[in-house]
């Protein structure tokens, strides 16, 4: 990447750095001797500690500073981008969670759709070379045709938070119509991996498990997931971020990026009770609403156009996954 006018390497922004996918990225672009600017509100949906703690690990590496900022409240993000007027900008930041959305539907709105707006104005008015944002796989909602394609209608979502994220991504092509802006969705399946967040299913498994705790099952177990670990996730992002959309016509772009190799719900929790060395106690529920029962992703299209194939197998991701969660939880 060239340099700026200054002489120093470019900002990329990264939002919700202090997140799972979003500390994750921020290292894999420092690690390439980027300058990143990580952004925060730091929230308290899920334990604060864990957020700082990935901060704490991404402030070790030179090219790293950090932002508070919620970025539901537009004079803040105004002055974000006044500030570092960034070559590139990650958008990860979100009020995750499908079925959280059915108990605090308000937090989804401001976190998930004010905030992109203001994203969206800032990258506006503060012209950058690329906006990478997260989608979700959520946005296919009830669909039965796996694989799923971007080329799949998605007018049906079956939670809020899938709503709000279809709206992310109607918002970002009208605003790549209008102002030129170049940018590319990415619909993320089920990612998991060491320093995951606490209410994700690999996460409680692991913490129930490993206290003697039933697990609850929906859908009695027959469920099917994309899972994803986040290293591959990140190489996508990164090759992704590298690649803004040709220019000609309206230039935004959608992937799907996921593992693409669905994996059933029982074998997921038997392969984590062979490497924690314990059975789990399972409580076999009905399906929770909201719910799918199977996610694929189709990557034809990402690995035509940036080469991303995942390459870490179940097995192996759990593996450090339950090696991280060991030496972080001290169990």
């Amino acid at each position: 990447m060239e340099l700026d006018q200054e002489g120093a390497e470019p900002i990329t922004l990264v939002t919700g750095a202090a997140g799972f996918i979003g500390s994750f990225v921020s290292r894999g672009l420092l690690e390439k001797g980027r300058r990143v600017i990580g952004v925060d509100n730091l929230s308290s949906y899920y334990e604060v500690a864990l957020k700082e703690a990935r901060l704490a690990q991404l402030g070790k590496i030179a090219g790293f500073q950090f932002e508070r900022v919620e970025l539901s409240r537009q004079e803040e993000v105004e002055r974000l981008f006044e500030r570092w007027k960034p070559r590139r900008v990650i958008h990860l930041a979100a009020q995750p969670g499908v079925r959280y959305s059915l108990e605090r539907p308000h937090s989804y709105i401001d976190a998930n759709v004010t905030a992109f707006l203001n994203i969206l104005e800032g990258c506006r008015h503060y012209p950058v070379e690329h906006l990478v944002y997260a989608s979700s796989s959520s946005v296919y909602g009830g669909n039965t045709k796996v694989p799923f394609s971007v080329q799949d209608n998605v007018d049906s979502p079956v939670s809020l938070y899938a709503a709000t994220k279809k709206a992310n991504e109607l918002m970002a092509h009208a605003y790549s119509h209008l102002f030129g802006i170049p940018l590319t969705g990415l619909r993320f399946f089920t990612v998991y991996g060491p320093w995951g967040r606490p209410d994700m299913a690999a996460m409680i498994f692991i913490k129930s498990i490993l206290e003697g705790r039933p697990i609850q099952v929906f859908n009695h177990g027959k469920m099917k997931r994309d899972f994803t670990f986040v290293d591959d996730i990140v190489e996508g992002v990164l090759r992704v971020a590298d690649r803004p959309p040709p220019t000609g016509g309206v230039r935004a772009r959608l992937y799907n990026i996921g593992n693409s190799t669905p994996i059933g719900l029982l074998e997921f929790i038997a392969t984590l009770e062979r490497l924690l060395g314990k059975q789990a106690e399972k409580q076999l529920l009905p399906m929770q609403p909201g719910d799918v029962a199977e996610t694929c992703a189709d990557v034809s299209e990402l690995e035509r156009d940036v080469g991303f194939r995942p390459r870490t197998t179940l097995e192996e991701g759990l593996r450090q996954l339950v090696e991280w969660y060991r030496e972080y939880y001290g169990v």
